[in-house]
């Protein structure tokens, strides 16, 4: 049902046009927009309306709206801003999904959008109170909680809020104090090590000392005095966490109400799709969220209808609880999941020839060049990422247990009726081997050979130690990854494993396997070599489509017919493949014909001309990638989506699922035990099945099992990815050998390792440097006081800072033109060093060949190697403190054996070494 624009708040028009986000803040019942250098301050006494605006892949928009409810804003303004919600989807279409926050229980999706936190300022403008201006701050203690999101919430100031489970932050006017509890994860503490530091920026202009406490440690050491000192002296803290977050929240009786003036229970022993009606609202109570479901058909007062009535439903329920929004056709995953199958309707897509040329006809009546409408230029397509093409390729037919090599001139040949094994070994962009092993699934395949398939998967991956990618792939569902592998993929009918013979007899059906001098026609899709193959079809005349283009075989004569739509590059495709159907090319040259004018003999051996299609099918493409985190309870399997994913959402501990909707990815960490890393194809295989019942994924969707460290390029272009970040380790840290495969990279990388390197020293020091904390005053943000621009840069704030000079380990090499020194014979070990490190803009890097002083042996002990300590060993490399720890220190400190850790990037040591103050 349309909606009228008058009834929209002005606030609203013309928004929702570009990606980004816009905030109003409501004020005396109207929105008022916000100016971008006040987005993500948020205070207590008011109420705020969040558009978070999407580009798709597609070209298309996607919208979210997020009210948000201070704890102490006033009723009138909570429920102007949730009126104010449905208006603002009203004006973008009626397309976004609305969700209530709630301070202090805000969803992941709405934290992403400030990074790294939120922390609410008291205060008001609408509300009509402000906090007083006062001279000196009184000490705040905020809770961290959260690995990937973190989630800061200010709590008493008693030795009480304190628990060995958390992260704590106390900011006092002099200096900020994190806490870390024993039992704290060393994410979390460098998720809070970045909250210190947006405390620091915005709170201290940049000017303030920080402390990292460490719980358990009892050294005497003044910042650790100090901060016991602020509870009145240590003592003991109590051992289980005091604030209690809703991880296992109730999920709900997922009970469906229909709105309809009054709030009316929907009588039923399941919930099925078809229970929602289009020109009625819903609302479905679950848990910690309660679900408002409008038709597309209703009106705008009959969903703000639908809103209030949501917002007196949660009354009754804790304060905390979630409204979502949701309108028919832009269901969210988690409303989906309280019904037994979530269907839509229609089935896959077409573009019809025939509707394109009417439109072409009637815009060419109003003046419209429509030359090339229908026979133009394809659309331009994205390219993939694909594997080296100068590697080494192996294909083996599955027959049973045993596998038999394909010889290489029918490489590309496959049958519905088998299994293939494929290998493709090649040289990375560390010029190191690599390897590609997967598997090829036959539709009308066997299972015995299905999980023979499996079983030669892993033989062949195991005996590989190299960075390695292991795939499956199903018949129709090729990516381009695998299809570029070949010259040209035919899938032919039939099969030659003895599985399928059996399974033919069985079923008394007729054996269709292909025969060179047999009747066939195939169909032909496709513009480029990474997504051109040929499918054998039923010889019969409804087989053809005018959008594609078809080899038609009888006895030893080969035909191309093209269809009138198929375009010249599809032509020229069709032509190429029709050369790979015969060992003999000669003769081929001379029987091979190009259909201008259809025979008689042709339609005679499809069984005569009838009608047949001109739609075309649309191809899977790339959609939106989405990124989930798999997590195990008792009884059950979670996949918890992470919202605006970066590259640092990977962490070692967890197994993730990238889905693009055309081929899905498991990401498997390296700290991940052995056991579940032997399950990625399971794990992926229990989200196909339930993405498939919720969202309509192809259970045939390709899956690539990719473990931390060997991410190929298909994966990474989903992320701004740095491949500093992904190194498993940097020369700068260990001897390098120059007969080593490892490092036979570049050597202008060992510059960028360098200033890698840097940067993180440059961001801690930054940090933990002791300066005159700066007088702060509390605002209401009325009135509040701009940031200086460059406060906030790591860069920037060093340069306030006295000069790092750090002691050396690293000169890059040089490169190639400038180094006259003859290679070091095989065997011998080069370790390099870093020397006068200044932080200028101009000079940023100097290095020398200095030696380094007299190494320490060690071991020491932690709390004499931490950067705080003022009795560091002398001689110890600065750069490698953990190194110098016992392995049962290590393992306290760290959590984990030392060479897990040295297994780990070269980034997340870092982060786990600032966390435990080693860096």
């Amino acid at each position: 049902m349309a909606v009228s624009m008058k009834n929209v708040d002005p606030a609203f028009q013309g928004i929702g046009q570009k990606a980004g986000l816009e905030i109003w803040r409501i004020e005396n019942f109207v929105p008022v927009p916000l100016p971008k250098s006040d987005h993500g301050k948020f205070y207590t006494g008011d109420s705020y309306i969040i558009l978070k605006t999407t580009a798709l892949k597609s070209g298309a928009l996607r919208y979210d709206i997020h009210f948000w409810l201070g704890k102490a804003t006033s009723q009138d303004e909570a429920g102007t801003a949730a009126i104010k919600s449905v208006e603002l989807d009203a004006a973008l279409g009626g397309r976004a999904v609305q969700y209530r926050e709630v301070q202090g229980s805000e969803s992941d999706k709405f934290l992403t959008y400030f990074k790294p936190c939120i922390i609410p300022l008291e205060g008001g403008c609408a509300s009509g109170f402000k906090k007083p201006e006062v001279e000196k701050i009184e000490p705040r203690l905020f809770c961290c909680k959260g690995r990937r999101v973190v989630r800061v919430k200010e709590v008493p100031f008693s030795r009480s809020s304190l628990n060995h489970d958390d992260v704590f932050i106390l900011d006092t006017d002099v200096k900020i104090y994190q806490f870390n509890g024993v039992n704290s994860s060393i994410q979390e503490r460098a998720k809070a090590l970045e909250v210190v530091q947006f405390i620091k920026d915005n709170d201290h202009d940049g000017k303030c000392a920080v402390a990292i406490v460490e719980d358990g440690k009892m050294a005497a050491e003044a910042d650790a005095g100090e901060f016991w000192g602020l509870f009145g002296g240590f003592a003991p803290i109590g051992k289980k966490a005091s604030i209690k977050e809703n991880e296992d929240e109730d999920p709900g009786s997922g009970k469906l109400s229909l709105v309809d003036g009054n709030v009316q229970e929907v009588s039923a022993s399941s919930l099925p799709r078809e229970l929602l009606e289009t020109d009625k609202c819903y609302l479905l109570d679950g848990g910690p969220t309660v679900y408002v479901w409008t038709g597309r058909a209703t009106s705008l007062d009959e969903r703000k209808s639908a809103s209030k009535a949501a917002e007196e439903y949660i009354a009754k329920k804790p304060q905390t609880t979630r409204i979502t929004r949701v309108i028919e056709g832009f269901e969210t995953l988690p409303f989906k999941s309280y019904f037994g199958e979530w269907t839509t309707a229609g089935g896959a897509p077409v573009v019809s020839e025939e509707g394109r040329g009417k439109v072409a006809a009637l815009l060419k009546q109003q003046g419209v060049d429509v030359k090339g409408l229908l026979k133009g230029a394809s659309v331009k397509e994205d390219e993939p990422s694909l594997f080296n093409s100068s590697g080494k390729l192996e294909v083996w037919r599955v027959d049973g247990k045993t596998k038999t090599p394909v010889p290489s001139e029918a490489h590309g040949h496959f049958y519905s009726g088998d299994c293939f094994v494929v290998r493709y070994t090649y040289q990375g962009d560390q010029k190191e081997t690599e390897c590609f092993v997967c598997c090829w699934l036959g539709n009308q395949s066997a299972e015995e050979d299905q999980s023979s398939a499996f079983s030669h998967v892993e033989e062949i991956s195991s005996s590989f130690k190299g960075r390695l990618v292991q795939a499956r792939v199903f018949e129709g569902k090729e990516p381009s990854q695998f299809i570029a592998l070949f010259s040209s993929l035919v899938i032919f009918k039939g099969g030659q494993s003895s599985g399928y013979k059996t399974l033919v007899s069985e079923s008394a059906s007729e054996d269709e396997t292909y025969t060179e001098d047999g009747l066939a026609l195939f169909r032909v899709r496709g513009t480029k070599p990474y997504n051109s193959l040929a499918v054998q079809v039923e010889p019969v005349s409804a087989s053809l489509n005018s959008s594609d283009c078809f080899i038609f075989q009888s006895a030893k004569t080969y035909l191309l017919w093209f269809g009138s739509f198929s375009t010249l590059e599809e032509q020229q495709v069709a032509a190429r493949i029709a050369t790979s159907l015969k060992v003999t090319p000669i003769f081929l040259v001379s029987s091979l014909m190009l259909i201008l004018n259809d025979p008689p003999t042709f339609w005679n051996a499809l069984g005569g001309k009838k009608v047949y299609p001109s739609q075309r099918e649309l191809v899977d493409s790339d959609k939106d990638p989405r990124l989930f985190e798999y997590t195990r309870k008792p009884g059950n399997l979670l996949f918890e989506e992470t919202f605006n994913f970066t590259q640092d959402d990977l962490l070692s501990d967890d197994i993730m699922i990238l889905d693009t909707r055309c081929e899905l990815s498991v990401w498997i960490g390296q700290n991940v035990s052995p056991k579940d890393k032997k399950q990625g194809f399971a794990i992926a295989e229990k989200y196909v099945e339930r993405a498939s019942r919720l969202d309509g994924l192809s259970k045939d969707i390709p899956i690539f099992k990719i473990l931390e460290g060997s991410e190929p390029a298909f994966f990474t272009r989903h992320f701004a990815w740095d491949p500093s970040k992904s190194a498993v380790s940097l020369p700068m840290l260990i001897p390098l050998r120059d007969d080593s495969r490892r490092y036979r990279a570049d050597q202008r990388k060992d510059t960028m390792y360098a200033t890698v390197f840097l940067f993180y020293v440059v961001s801690l020091t930054s940090l933990l440097v002791q300066t005159p904390p700066k007088k702060r005053t509390a605002t209401n943000g009325a009135n509040e006081p701009k940031l200086d621009a460059d406060s906030s840069s790591p860069m920037a704030s060093s340069q306030r800072q006295s000069p790092l000079t750090p002691r050396p380990s690293f000169t890059p090499r040089k490169s190639p033109v400038e180094s006259k020194e003859p290679s070091p014979e095989p065997g011998n070990t080069k370790t390099f060093f870093v020397s006068n490190l200044c932080l200028t803009p101009s000079n940023l890097v100097q290095c020398s060949d200095a030696p380094p002083p007299p190494a320490a042996t060690g071991p020491f002990s932690y709390e004499i190697l931490r950067v705080k300590s003022s009795s560091n060993p002398p001689g110890i490399d600065v750069t490698k403190r953990e190194s110098y720890l016992s392995p049962e220190e290590f393992k306290s400190v760290f959590g984990m054996e030392v060479d897990q850790f040295r297994a780990l990037p070269k980034w997340k040591q870092d982060q786990y070494k600032k966390a435990a103050d080693l860096f």
